[in-house]
């Protein structure tokens, strides 16, 4: 496995930083299909995933607005960035092993990570690959064998991350405030070659632009594909906002059960900032964060550099609300010659948020109307009533179109609240979980499911209203 450090041009980025020791390591978690991908898994790769005989590695620095407060220095307070591999399409993958102790943007933490928010980021990181939501992965979760002193006494944990780059707004704002003007110029070309290479023709200012409008693209398509499948970030800071498009850091994040624009999970987000309805807003907030770090790189006057980047940014709302509707049209097997949309799209939208209906278990049913199933049906005709005949009456036009589209956009399986909540209880207090294999397997096809599987289907039996997730420290 030959590893080479991206970011070793970018001295004001890259920093060296050093793994600690854990004498008793072992692999918990080893994602097998997904490291066979990338030709890893003998004993040697796997020392290495445990950060066993690491003698180089790197800290990334960067900066952040953290609910919208600025601070201008966080970086990997305990990651540690192995090396970046190259796949068989020539394409870079960043290493990243988190909870391997402290580095120099560690802040007085101890560097290291509990057992639940690794578990967490393994089955919420493979599960938003399945549904296929652009994701950093996991490789593998190891224990450390230490015990670390969170709220309670829990086992140490690493996890290995793999993501096409760790580059962030909050590395561009990072070397912008610091006016790196060159170190920030070469993090542009980073982010082309590595993300964007179909922009190598693009020159000057038009380059510039180029990459604004590609990365604002790219955040568009994630947080509607996160919309779709009732995904909530919970902390959607630019520290956590990858200029790849990817989701990455899983601490506070969770799944919507009884739909609610409103619904927000993280215990931190007591103004709901980062809430379910709220993430296409944030996205656009961080674009216009984005935005800023590029200014002083236009040859153009700065008033021309910001009346540009205003004028891409300002596209957003159009481009975000075609890109929206178009999912809730596939959600609901809506085609472009159905006329007008969005009374259908809106009236179930509100309905079920005012009867707080199953998001998953509703357009799942609509979907099995579609293929000819009448699971669930009798329960939609009480809940939606005239809505559900109006529907009726459009999709039974073109039912195997809306078939197709819907078995697509809309899973049978998600990874629930409290079952995911159930492994991680199960790994806390006995170091393992006979619930893992079953889910995972699940969720490696969601849009799909076994009848093995269907209690994975069944929502909590209360409301999950105070349920609350927290940072993974």
């Amino acid at each position: 496995m030959k590893l080479h450090n991206p970011y070793q041009h970018i001295p004001a980025l890259s920093h060296q930083a050093e793994v600690k020791h854990f004498e008793q390591a072992q692999m918990l978690l080893w994602n097998a299909p997904l490291a066979e991908q990338f030709g890893l898994g003998d004993d040697e790769q796997k020392r290495l995933l445990l950060g066993q005989g690491v003698k180089k590695t790197t800290a990334l620095a960067y900066a952040g607005h953290q609910f919208g407060n600025y601070v201008p220095l966080l970086g990997d307070g305990r990651a540690h960035l192995l090396g970046a591999l190259v796949d068989e399409q020539g394409l870079s993958w960043d290493i990243q092993l988190k909870g391997s102790g402290a580095t120099q943007f560690s802040r007085g933490g101890d560097g290291l990570c509990a057992i639940g928010p690794a578990i967490r980021e393994f089955i919420m990181s493979e599960a938003l690959a399945g549904l296929g939501v652009p994701t950093s992965r996991c490789l593998g979760v190891a224990l450390t064998g230490e015990t670390l002193m969170r709220q309670q006494p829990s086992a140490g944990a690493i996890v290995s991350r793999l993501a096409s780059s760790h580059i962030r707004v909050g590395s561009f704002q990072f070397l912008a405030a610091q006016q790196e003007t060159q170190a920030l110029q070469q993090l542009v070309e980073l982010t082309i070659a590595r993300h964007y290479p179909e922009l190598a023709g693009e020159t000057g200012d038009a380059r510039l632009l180029a990459l604004f409008n590609a990365v604002m693209a790219k955040q568009i398509e994630l947080v509607v594909q996160w919309m779709r499948v009732g995904f909530i970030h919970g902390v959607m800071n630019t520290d956590n906002t990858l200029v790849s498009g990817e989701t990455i850091d899983y601490g506070p994040c969770a799944m919507i059960n009884q739909f609610d624009f409103n619904r927000a999970f993280s215990s931190i987000d007591r103004q709901g900032r980062y809430a379910y309805g709220n993430q296409p807003q944030m996205a656009n907030w961080n674009l216009a964060r984005f935005a800023e770090t590029l200014i002083d790189l236009f040859a153009a006057s700065r008033e021309q550099a910001v009346e540009a980047l205003t004028n891409a940014l300002n596209q957003f709302g159009d481009k975000f609300n075609l890109a929206l509707k178009q999912m809730w049209m596939s959600k609901l097997g809506l085609l472009a010659t159905d006329g007008e949309q969005e009374p259908l799209i809106n009236e179930l939208l509100m309905s079920m948020q005012q009867q707080q209906l199953d998001f998953t278990n509703t357009f799942a049913q609509l979907t099995d109307y579609c293929q000819g199933k009448q699971t669930g049906l009798t329960q939609l005709e009480a809940d939606l009533g005239p809505w559900l005949e109006q529907w009726q009456s459009v999709v039974n036009q073109h039912l195997r179109q809306s078939a197709t589209l819907m078995s697509k956009a809309n899973p049978q399986v998600i990874p629930r609240n409290h079952q995911v909540e159930a492994v991680i209880a199960d790994f806390e207090q006995q170091g393992h979980s006979d619930k893992l294999a079953p889910l995972l397997a699940a969720l490696k096809d969601p849009y799909q499911v076994q009848a093995q599987h269907h209690y994975l289907q069944h929502p909590p039996t209360t409301s999950d209203e105070q349920y609350q997730t927290f940072c993974g420290t």
